[in-house]
């Protein structure tokens, strides 16, 4: 999904319909009755060859205060802001209201591109409203009916030249994953520049201190922060350089059970930290030392891993911790047991209100960046497998015994092995574990996701598709003298 387009307006002018029409499903309901969309909806959209995100928002009212219709309005503004493009609908029959006039004033000032769309335009009725568009401000209005389909290739038209620019954008920020190396590549590992920095997102549950301990990183109050739980609400990136390392950091929202996910702002918000961790090299996993390791940490930490990314866990508010050192020896503890495929992973304790152990969570992070690019020759993977192989050789299953003949890097970022063996199928779980906690230990890769793929290569006889031979040419092959001779 390239970019996130945000359906806004008044009630009743249609955002529903269009959204089910975009998602090509029937997602929303849709009333002749206004106010039947009360909060977000989220869909992946399809027009023509683009994909992306489309949200349908509550009608925006009037409303400012905390009623209802108040809250449906916070909340829209909301995905205003966080979407890439809106799209804002008015009524071609009913004509521009006060009320429009209202609300493109304030999609002006808080988003960079609208589009301006004159829905249920079909028919003589509607021109006078797609004329009386044009008093907006918001350029040429985009002849709609979502109910009939028609009007979305200029629909389309108007979004190919902006999606452009967010793809370019999407490449940009992505980091290099999953990256094919050889033996003689001279760009590694890659050093972070200006042009690329480091990524790295700073996730954890809400209150946890993430906005708190990134101003402390950047030496400025740049987020904003406080006791309350949930103030960031989106992922918010910052560039800053940490002792001559160029860093980008991303603040996300706090995540939380999905069970306790009730808003569906926080639904939205919860998914653009998701999001920042697949834009992020080194992903900080942030805990509260007074309770540590629940269920959405070992959560938030697993999917890092799964996505391939560095992890570091960082332990905040250690300065109000009364026993250190036994806290600290029950969480590495806790740590082994709870988050065995991070086995090696660095623990640090921080406090993001003094300041105290910042130190050691940047040498944690660039040694885990380092340790994400490493690579290994293939010569000492082949000794190092021959050393394995003969302190715990391979399972026999049905008396056959697998054999693994020859193991090489294929990949970096995160470091990604491939073993030649036979019947990899058969292999077991537990002994492609054992390979994985011996590649950890063997070349100093603690912590970092490591991918090992089992190959098949069969035993190569070279007479086994060749035609019967003679005696004489047999036994010339096999260098022995007919007997007699």
């Amino acid at each position: 999904m390239s970019f996130t387009l945000a359906i806004v307006g008044r009630p009743n002018v249609g955002k529903s319909t269009l959204f089910n029409r975009l998602v090509g499903k029937r997602l929303a309901l849709v009333d002749d009755q206004p106010g039947v969309t009360r909060d977000l909806r989220e869909g992946e959209a399809r027009l023509g060859d683009l994909r992306f995100t489309v949200i349908d928002t509550a009608g925006l009212e009037e409303a400012t205060d905390e009623s209802l219709q108040g809250r449906m309005r916070k909340l829209t503004e909301r995905a205003v802001e966080l979407a890439d493009i809106c799209l804002f609908m008015i009524d071609a029959r009913a004509g521009v209201l006060p009320a429009d006039e209202i609300f493109a004033d304030i999609l002006r000032k808080k988003s960079a591109h609208v589009i301006l769309a004159a829905n249920k335009a079909e028919g003589a009725a509607a021109d006078a409203g797609v004329i009386d568009a044009w008093s907006l401000g918001l350029g040429e209005p985009i002849r709609l009916s979502a109910e009939h389909g028609e009007g979305l290739n200029d629909l389309y038209a108007m979004l190919m030249p902006i999606s452009d620019g967010f793809a370019e954008r999407a490449e940009t920020d992505a980091p290099d994953t999953d990256v094919d190396i050889s033996e003689d590549d001279p760009d590694a590992p890659r050093k972070p520049t200006r042009a690329k920095p480091l990524q790295v997102a700073v996730v954890g549950r809400p209150n946890a201190g993430k906005s708190t301990l990134i101003n402390k990183i950047i030496g400025e109050d740049r987020l904003l922060t406080g006791p309350e739980a949930g103030i960031t609400r989106d992922a918010i990136s910052v560039m800053t350089e940490w002792d001559g390392t160029p860093v980008r950091i991303f603040d996300t929202a706090g995540m939380r059970k999905k069970a306790r996910v009730q808003e569906k702002l926080e639904k939205l918000s919860v998914s653009d930290g998701l999001r920042a961790v697949k834009f992020a090299e080194v992903v900080v996993v942030l805990l509260d030392a007074a309770i540590p390791f629940e269920q959405q940490d070992l959560r938030i930490a697993d999917l890092a891993e799964r996505e391939g990314r560095a992890v570091v866990i960082a332990v905040n508010k250690w300065d109000a911790e009364p026993e250190k050192q036994a806290k600290l020896k029950a969480l590495r503890e806790e740590f082994t047991r709870l988050l065995p495929q991070l086995r090696g992973a660095p623990l640090v304790t921080v406090s993001a209100l003094t300041g105290k152990g910042l130190d050691r969570l940047q040498t944690a992070v660039l040694k885990a960046h380092e340790v994400w690019n490493r690579r290994v020759a293939t010569a000492r993977l082949n000794q190092w497998l021959i050393g394995m192989l003969e302190a715990h050789p391979p399972p026999a299953p049905a008396g056959r015994r697998i054999k693994i003949r020859y193991i090489t890097q294929a990949k970096t970022r995160p470091p990604g092995f491939v073993a030649m063996c036979s019947h990899p199928e058969k292999l077991p779980e537990s002994y492609a574990r054992y390979l994985v906690n011996g590649l950890r230990e063997s070349f100093d890769m603690p912590g970092t996701p490591i991918r090992l793929h089992m190959r098949s290569q069969s035993d190569k006889n070279p007479f086994k598709n060749a035609k019967k031979s003679t005696p004489s040419r047999l036994r010339k092959h096999l260098g022995k003298k007919p007997h007699g001779s």
